[in-house]
């Protein structure tokens, strides 16, 4: 097996990392950085999102795998001191491989198109101020839009910024895009639905805005600028990001520990009197 090797750059992460490298060549396995089966991420659910945009290009070749070091993460199985179990697992085990949606982001511009994928997001905001913009749903006229900004979000991505403008969690199974608003402003004029919306594989949404209006574009944790925006056209991508499991953990337990509280001898961090 073949693997590469992404870590946070604080020293604990390096310290692992060296670890995993020490202990991966005397179980046999071979480092590859240009052409891994599996990519390693040590740190958080930033340092998967790095990895991810590292190996944009290979992401249906390659099988990722999270290691945490701080709070349990959403892409992130094992803990920083199961190295050893997580590494005789990958020397002996066929892993279960399981396929999650990706975000396809076309911006169309004078200068001509420009394609992304996000693992957790698509935002857009106004470099100046208030953002101005029209969404068409499958190519017909929806809402007009006026507020801080738009958060277009994968099931993944659903826990991350789509949760904190009160979007819907969405199950990774569920091949579906979810457009989120980022306070809106409502009024005669500009009237949105007030709720996120939920888009099948086979929909997409267009956003136009104003060309002269200069935008503000993240694409996960990527922050990039851009002019004379015509058009910016969201739909769920061919392509789908794969993840290595060595042993099962449940969506929905990854939710319930994040957001609710979960203790696996006490059950609910918070129980009613008895």
């Amino acid at each position: 097996m073949k693997y590469s090797l992404l870590d946070r750059g604080d020293r604990l992460s390096r310290d692992l990392a060296e670890q995993f490298h020490q202990m991966a060549q005397e179980k046999e396995l071979t480092r590859d950085d240009e052409s891994p089966d599996i990519v390693l991420s040590i740190g958080g659910d930033g340092t998967l999102l790095q990895a991810f945009h590292r190996f944009r290009d290979r992401v249906g070749t390659v099988a990722f795998v999270g290691v945490h070091t701080g709070h349990l993460g959403f892409y992130a199985d094992w803990k920083k001191d199961e190295l050893p179990e997580l590494l005789e697992r990958m020397a002996t085990l066929k892993p279960t491989t399981v396929s999650y949606p990706l975000l396809k982001v076309e911006i169309v511009t004078d200068a001509g198109r420009t394609v992304y994928l996000a693992l957790n997001e698509f935002t857009l905001k106004s470099v100046d101020g208030t953002l101005v913009a029209q969404l068409n749903i499958n190519d017909e006229p929806f809402e007009m839009f006026r507020g801080d900004g738009i958060v277009v979000s994968t099931p993944t991505g659903s826990t991350g910024y789509n949760k904190s403008v009160n979007g819907a969690i969405i199950h990774p199974h569920l091949e579906a895009l979810q457009i989120a608003e980022i306070a809106s402003i409502n009024n005669r004029v500009y009237r949105t639905l007030g709720s996120s919306i939920i888009l099948p594989k086979h929909h997409h949404c267009d956003i136009v805005t104003d060309p002269d209006e200069p935008l503000a574009v993240g694409i996960d944790h990527l922050v990039f600028q851009f002019q004379e925006v015509r058009s910016i056209i969201c739909s769920v991508a061919p392509e789908k990001v794969h993840f290595a499991r060595y042993r099962p953990f449940p969506f929905w337990n990854r939710v319930r520990e994040a957001f609710i509280g979960w203790d696996e001898n006490q059950g609910f961090t918070k129980k009613w009197p008895r």
